[in-house]
């Protein structure tokens, strides 16, 4: 067996499938047109902005008959098929893409027209080799690989509006969350920040309640076909971030920064601005059409809790607010807590 690298222009594998000198191999790949409208979009729209995306494997092998060198697809054949779709205006790039939304490829503008044809495409020709090395050479690959956790499961699984939702705000939101220490690289790799920005939106369905991962997989799973929330959501979502980003920048790297810690915060600004649903009126807290009454007397009061957690204060005033930060994080009675308190301070109303 040998494996050579190699990079193909779109413009390249288009005449090649158009001669067969590119063909799918059924071995190992899938049936098509197994990818959304939307997920197709997400996959142009890295091409579009330059972005990577993971290579594809090509077999080569000589058709004794024809005496000409044959390539086989033996993964890749969703983006490929994607990619020519896209250059026969077979699709229009949905919302997932900020830049390009509604546009076929016909509407670009011709310099991006030539700039997608020229496109270099990574590839790996896999030479000599049979079916059976193919195929031990891809448990291989994949035996390195980490098991998927829940979050990554969820986005392998649904490929709907809300999938596409999250994936845009996490994209949005990149910055702050990595800025402020909110998750950690290797937390974003696994997809944390996604699982953050769904119990988000967990929160805002449902008011203060323990999370699960089935819980959030009902979710993507109630929003898979249609998300019709997604302006208010995402609304709320980036009004919290920009508040964080702009007016919170003190506490980067505190203990306010944690990820439940943000979680709450997020519910406790929703909280005050419009409400959250809260059918036994747990919270006893009304809205008052804003996130705090007056910033510097809300920092104030968010220094001293966040103070309170990082020194892990028993004996003081805060606690129970301690003891909720430190307990089982994602249970409804410690987010209760810690929603209330965290309110409180952004009204100015707690006592420090």
């Amino acid at each position: 067996m040998k494996l050579d690298n190699s990079t193909y222009s779109v413009a390249e594998l288009r005449d090649m499938l158009g001669r067969k000198d590119l063909v799918v191999n059924k071995t190992y790949q899938r049936g098509a047109g197994l990818w959304p409208s939307s997920a197709r979009s997400y996959f142009i729209d890295t091409m579009l902005t330059g972005f990577p995306f993971p290579k594809l494997y090509f077999s080569e092998s000589l058709d004794r008959k024809s005496r000409r060198v044959i390539r086989e697809i033996v993964d890749g054949q969703q983006r490929i098929t994607s990619m020519m779709d896209f250059l026969n205006d077979k699709f229009r790039l949905t919302s997932v893409s900020r830049q390009f939304a509604g546009k076929s490829f016909s509407e670009l503008p011709e310099e991006m027209q030539m700039a997608y044809l020229a496109h270099p495409v990574p590839v790996d020709v896999i030479r000599n080799a049979s079916k059976s090395e193919i195929l031990e050479m891809f448990r291989r690959m994949n035996a390195y690989t980490l098991p998927l956790n829940e979050s990554e499961k969820r986005h392998a699984q649904f490929h709907g509006g809300f999938k596409w939702f999250v994936n845009t705000l996490t994209d949005e939101m990149s910055a702050t969350i990595v800025g402020f220490n909110i998750l950690t690289n290797r937390q974003i790799v696994r997809m944390a920040d996604a699982e953050l920005i769904a119990e988000m939106v967990v929160s805002l369905e449902h008011g203060i309640i323990s999370t699960s991962p089935k819980i959030l997989s009902n979710l993507y799973s109630r929003f898979d076909e249609t998300f019709d929330r997604e302006t208010e959501y995402g609304s709320l979502i980036r009004e919290f971030f920009d508040f964080v980003s702009q007016q919170l920048t003190e506490f980067k790297d505190s203990y306010l920064m944690k990820s439940y810690t943000v979680h709450t915060l997020f519910c406790a600004c929703v909280l005050n601005k419009v409400g959250l649903p809260d059918k036994d009126d747990e919270l006893g807290l009304k809205p008052i059409g804003t996130f705090c009454n007056d910033i510097e007397a809300a920092k104030e009061r968010l220094r001293a809790l966040s103070l309170a957690h990082e020194s892990h204060d028993l004996e003081g005033s805060f606690k129970e607010y301690v003891l909720a930060a430190e307990g089982a994080t994602t249970r409804k009675p410690s987010r209760l807590t810690r929603v209330r308190y965290l309110a409180k301070a952004l009204r100015g109303e707690l006592e420090i």
